[in-house]
């Protein structure tokens, strides 16, 4: 007998001159890991213990049983949507086998790295030990792993090698897509740096900026830069012809100087940005208004002394989730820095960016609710509740179903949009597509934006206590949804660029629209378990038509009231229409049909249902507000 269990045997043996005289204790059995001495049996042998004595409960014992934990497989494998998609459209072997590696470095890796990036946030080093001012932003080792990682994968620079032509945009965002909620967020960066050398690209690769394009688009980890996107100042986000304060002062060799205070700065250990400023004249006045916003391109560099040249970061914001990132205030004070744009045309010189920027935010929400379904879907296979697995609730799978359903149909929206970018950037879009392009990108930014709160949220509830548990992770995914509505335009500020952009093409994006959401039907003419889908979508699209003549005539406050209705009857609509069209394909599944099926049974044109109701009528405004602010109605 081990030491271990001859002591263990004289302590049982002491319980049972403790119990009630007279009365055997009950024996229960448990099995005794011990260090093993040669002659006698094995660590394992079971043997009888008193169980007043030594309980499975008593001091560090917290019973036998332990939750399995999901677990994360690789997310490329795993997402049969994904795969189809891919087979259907880019087939070739060389980008699926190279998807298939990555979403194995993403379960085994690098959602390790993600998960250090939550725990471990950046910090701000303001002062060295001798006083010395140096603004030290300090990030996690996995942070700098995700930087290098990037560029060694190219998650930027394949959508600017375009090796698979008009498709490669979809492999890139493919990518991130399996990416995004293992990156730590570092998918953040990675927008701002692909949205700049867009931005780059389109303004022209020459100096100042040949080298910075150049770093941007690299899969040399040792020369790969990323960008920062300061926008944002005191007065605002979204309305920046009124909210930038920032001045350019020009200096005697054409580059500028920039002084102003930004407000919200993402990435901002970033090695260069993009900026908007207002160039002084030689009176030292400046233009109010976006007629007077240009775009400034800077690096960030250091002195001989280690000080930041021309920036004090004044804080790290503290924010609900995207913890992982480091986004600051700052004091820009003589930043050197170069005019990209023409004078006062800083505003149009960013739609590029902002194109690239709302995609990357639609593909990590697609993202977000594909990661929280996968997990929840492999807990139901671990988790038993009343006598079965969660699989083997009928009502657990309805809700993961409709969970599904919604994904999979934010996934077609943006990869779509997707496919529509890749087509303008290789040359062959037709004016159809640059159409709905323009109009898609903002309705696919919002919607998607929506869903995955709600689909993340729903998630954590099928953990149950255990979604709401930091140190699971879990919680983080639903903090980090949040933000993607509010970057990049929120739910509103986007619905009124939609409308902007119908007027703007005197109604041809819808023509678009109708035009291209009516061909994707063509294929399920003649399949009959699609006709429901197909009846309810020729519908929905009459109605839609119906809605936009009568809202022609009314007044201007009639369509703004309508406007975020209208973003999501475009958006379910033509999700909808995807959903049919991808389910119509040869190597469709039954799955492919019933998800289509499903999708519509939503209300697929909210907008008439609500004007309907007299919603958009202009005597609603009033009382809406005496509701929000208990004012009195009158009349």
């Amino acid at each position: 007998m081990s030491v271990c269990s001859a002591l263990l045997t004289r302590h049982a043996a002491g319980g049972c001159c403790r119990g009630l005289c007279g009365v055997p204790p009950p024996l229960v059995h448990i099995r005794l890991a011990s260090v093993a001495e040669p002659g006698t049996k094995g660590a394992d042998e079971e043997q009888l213990w008193d169980a007043a004595g030594y309980l499975h409960f008593s001091r560090a014992k917290t019973g036998s049983f332990f939750q399995e934990r999901p677990v994360l497989k690789n997310p490329f494998l795993e997402d049969a949507l994904l795969r189809g998609y891919l087979r259907r459209h880019l087939p070739q072997e060389a980008a699926l086998s190279d998807l298939r590696a990555f979403g194995e470095r993403v379960a085994n890796e690098v959602d390790v790295w993600g998960r250090e990036c939550e725990v471990t946030p950046p910090r701000l080093v303001h002062f060295d030990p001798w006083g010395r001012r140096v603004d030290h932003i300090v990030t996690s080792p996995a942070w700098k792993r995700m930087k290098d990682l990037s560029a060694q994968e190219g998650l930027v620079a394949i959508g600017y090698e375009r090796s698979f032509g008009e498709w490669s945009r979809v492999y890139q965002m493919s990518k991130l897509y399996i990416f995004s909620p293992s990156s730590g967020l570092y998918t953040c960066p990675l927008a701002m740096t692909d949205g700049a050398a867009k931005v780059i690209q389109s303004i022209g690769v020459s100096w100042p900026v040949d080298e910075a394009f150049s770093r941007l688009t690299t899969r040399q980890p040792q020369h790969f830069w990323t960008s920062g996107q300061w926008m944002t100042e005191r007065q605002g986000g979204s309305d920046v012809a009124s909210g930038t304060e920032t001045v350019a002062v020009p200096q005697t060799d054409g580059s500028f100087k920039l002084h102003g205070f930004k407000w919200f700065t993402s990435a901002t250990d970033a090695d260069m940005t993009l900026t908007l400023a207002r160039a002084q004249d030689r009176t030292g006045a400046t233009t109010p208004g976006s007629r007077g916003l240009s775009l400034f391109y800077a690096e960030v560099s250091r002195d001989e002394d280690g000080r930041l040249k021309g920036i004090e970061v004044q804080r790290l914001k503290d924010k609900l989730g995207t913890r992982q990132m480091p986004t600051a205030e700052l004091l820009l004070d003589g930043l050197p820095a170069h005019r990209l744009s023409e004078k006062g045309r800083g505003v149009a010189s960013i739609a590029n960016m902002l194109t690239i920027t709302r995609i990357h935010n639609s593909v990590s929400a697609a993202a977000a609710m594909r990661r929280v379904v996968q997990l929840a879907r492999d807990y139901a296979t671990r988790r038993t509740a009343f006598g079965k697995l969660l699989k083997d609730h009928p009502l657990h799978i309805q809700t993961l179903a409709r969970m599904e359903v919604e994904t999979r149909g934010a996934f077609l929206l943006v990869m779509d949009v997707c496919r529509l970018l890749g087509r303008e950037e290789s040359g062959t879009a037709t004016q159809r597509d640059a159409h709905l392009l323009r109009l898609l990108t903002p309705v696919a930014k919002l919607y998607t934006g929506k869903q995955a709160v709600a689909v993340v949220s729903e998630g954590l509830e099928s953990f149950g206590g255990q979604g709401y548990i930091e140190d699971t992770g879990l919680p983080a995914l639903l903090r980090d949804a949040q933000v993607l509505s509010i970057w990049e335009g929120t739910t509103n500020v986007l619905s009124l660029d939609v409308l902007r952009c119908v007027a703007r093409s005197s109604g041809m994006v819808l023509h678009a629209y109708f035009t291209h959401a009516k061909s994707l039907l063509a294929g399920a003419s003649s399949v009959a378990t699609l006709a429901p889908a197909v009846r309810a979508v020729d519908g929905a699209l009459s109605e839609l038509e119906d809605f936009v003549q009568l809202a022609a005539t009314r007044a201007p406050g009639y369509l703004e009231l309508a406007a975020r209705d209208l973003a999501y009857s475009l958006a379910r609509i033509y999700t909808a229409a995807l959903l049919i069209d991808h389910a119509c394909w040869e190597g469709a599944s039954s799955s492919d049909t019933y998800a289509a099926l499903r999708w519509c049974e939503h209300d697929l044109c909210p907008v008439t249902t609500k004007q309907a109701r007299g919603c958009y009528e202009l005597s609603t405004a009033p009382l809406d507000a005496a509701l929000v602010y208990d004012w009195p109605i009158q009349g």
